[in-house]
């Protein structure tokens, strides 16, 4: 009913950049509706929230560890969300999800992506 398609990753250096992006469809996905987030689950950990943004695109949020490095976006008419990743780390390295969500406060994801793996060497 709702696919989520992450695409974009790969293997960078330190101080490089990534764009990640992700494709949403479904026959009866609003996607303008919905708040959409950026998760990343490294080897061992749990899923983190990276960032989110309410349905319109004028409210963000970011977890402190890429403040000032990440941007996330959205283009409604495109059913898209983008992940701006610069300055990139060795801690950065994870397997990153796209999701879904009714609210951007307190946002959880409803719906998920397969996930798109980052890699950043040293």
């Amino acid at each position: 009913q709702v696919q989520l398609v992450e695409s974009g990753g790969g293997l960078v250096q330190a101080g490089g950049s990534l764009r990640l992006s992700c494709a949403a469809s479904g026959r009866t996905f609003t996607f303008s509706n919905y708040a959409m987030g950026w998760f990343r689950q490294a080897p061992g950990k749990e899923r983190e929230l990276i960032a989110c943004i309410n349905w319109s695109g004028g409210s963000t949020s970011y977890a402190d560890s890429v403040k000032g490095r990440f941007t996330i976006s959205r283009d409604n008419a495109k059913k898209m969300v983008y992940l701006q990743m610069n300055s990139l780390k060795p801690e950065d390295t994870a397997i990153y999800y796209c999701a879904a969500g009714s609210r951007w406060i307190s946002f959880r994801g409803d719906y998920w992506g397969q996930g798109t793996q980052v890699t950043v060497s040293s």
